[in-house]
């Protein structure tokens, strides 16, 4: 069978599932697993090839991944339930103050709530992102959902436990821990950067009134709440509590994250006693990801049940056990469609058209997933199609396959438009008009998948 034909009918698959999605409204599980069916029959697997692909693919990638999700799935809704995001955007505003605030969102959005389900954390952030941008005047609305939107992006495909970030690591065999290193390394400076152009951007004068009608609820400028320490609400003045209250309530919050934290922690040294070699049973188990996040699972149970009752608990466990599901099967037929391309040898056809220079075919993965997600309008989806093409690259030039997970997961984020149900759930409760949105989310969050590929080929180049 000749390389082109291989080539052709991988091309002929992804089209025909993308054409399922858009244009038929198939569900993605269902087209994704028609476009593995058609390429395994179509380039010589036979029929039981085929099925073995599809069901290995999926078991492997469940084996990887399954509980990972699962566990941090169930902790973002204990999260959520028992308040704590209220609680952190509180302090991180007394902190930091109103003017560094879109720093501290975006990035605290990228690393410590990405354990929370995406449309939750909109949903829970979003709001929040609009009544801190009213206090600060001067396009503060369009600077803080910016922000927001590129935070909780770029922490879904580069950053444990980003769903995105978990399958894209299950899929190419990247381990946990050095893909929660490797992507704190270039999910950082990515949001940090994108902020600040945006930030920029915006005080040039790019947002009108069109941009951002006026909702029924906002506050007048003299309804606003006056501002405490560090640009806060004066809740003890108006309350006639203690001013030790605001510490208390912090420390709270951060009892709250502490065993989240603590998991992600475990992780991440983990990573690091392999790197350097060092072997210690006990120590290895507690730092295994499965472990260490079911430990982190436990530790919340008992933190939020403390701040919120058991029924909460409950209700929350619930919710969380509803959500993981489909987001597993997703992301399992995902691991169907990786499991063909890679059967079909098209790994090794590609490879022979790349040489030993790393930034070739991340370059191509990026266009891929982008390309992808503005047909699809789904990160994961275009995330994972575009490593699969290009997993089985690795292994012959010698390239480590977290960056082609991280290029995958940067290029996946351009050009978030009107096919994503985040887009338009963004634009309602931010309340910004569908201009508005496309200048706010949709190109902040292009500007990061921009300056993410720009960081993450430097970086391949000098790291191993």
């Amino acid at each position: 069978m000749s390389d082109t034909f291989v080539i052709v009918n991988t091309a002929a698959a992804v089209l025909a599932t993308v054409l399922l999605i858009i244009r038929f409204r198939v569900n993605p599980v269902i087209a994704l697993l028609a476009g593995a069916s058609y390429l395994g029959l179509a380039c010589g697997l036979g029929a039981d090839g085929t099925i073995e692909a599809i069901t290995r693919g999926f078991g492997d990638l469940m084996a990887e991944i399954g509980l990972l999700v699962a566990f941090g799935v169930l902790s973002g809704a204990l999260l959520q339930r028992s308040g704590a995001i209220e609680r952190l955007v509180e302090a991180l505003l007394r902190f930091v103050g109103p003017r560094r605030m879109p720093y501290a969102l975006s990035i605290t959005a990228a690393t410590a709530l990405q354990s929370i389900f995406l449309d939750v954390l909109v949903v829970i952030t979003a709001p929040l992102a609009r009544r801190l941008g009213l206090r600060m005047g001067g396009a503060g609305v369009a600077r803080m959902i910016t922000a927001l939107a590129i935070g909780l992006e770029v922490g879904v495909v580069m950053v444990v436990p980003g769903i995105g970030c978990l399958a894209l690591a299950g899929l190419l065999e990247v381990p946990l821990g050095t893909m929660l290193l490797y992507g704190l390394l270039v999910a950082v400076p990515t949001t940090a950067l994108a902020v600040g152009v945006m930030q920029l951007v915006f005080r040039r004068g790019w947002w009108n009134d069109l941009d951002e009608p006026p909702a029924p609820d906002d506050p007048a400028p003299d309804d606003a709440p006056s501002p405490g320490a560090g640009g806060a609400p004066d809740r003890t003045a108006a309350s006639g509590v203690a001013t030790a209250a605001p510490r208390q309530r912090q420390g709270r919050t951060l009892v709250l994250f502490t065993p989240l934290l603590v998991a992600l922690l475990l992780i991440a040294t983990g990573a690091v006693l392999d790197i350097a070699g060092i072997r210690i049973a006990p120590l290895a188990f507690a730092c295994h990801p499965v472990i260490a996040l079911l430990l982190g699972l436990i530790g919340t149970i008992a933190v939020t049940r403390r701040a919120a009752g058991p029924e909460a608990v409950q209700e929350a466990l619930g919710n969380g056990f509803r959500d993981s599901g489909q987001i597993l099967i997703l992301n399992g037929v995902g691991g169907s469609l990786a499991l063909t391309i890679d059967n079909i040898g098209l790994g090794d056809i590609l490879g022979r058209h790349f040489t030993a220079h790393t930034a070739a075919p991340l370059l191509v993965v990026w266009v891929i997933a982008a390309v992808l997600h503005i047909a699809v309008g789904s990160v994961t989806i275009s995330a994972i199609t575009a490593a699969s093409i290009l997993a089985p690259v690795a292994p012959a030039i010698g390239l480590d396959p977290v960056w082609i997970a991280l290029a995958a997961g940067a290029g996946s984020l351009f050009a978030i438009h009107v096919t994503s149900n985040t887009f338009w759930l963004m634009q309602s409760l931010a309340g910004l008009s569908t201009r508005g949105t496309l200048k706010t989310f949709t190109v902040g969050v292009s500007v990061a998948s921009v300056i993410g590929i720009g960081v993450i080929v430097p970086l391949s180049a000098v790291l191993p």
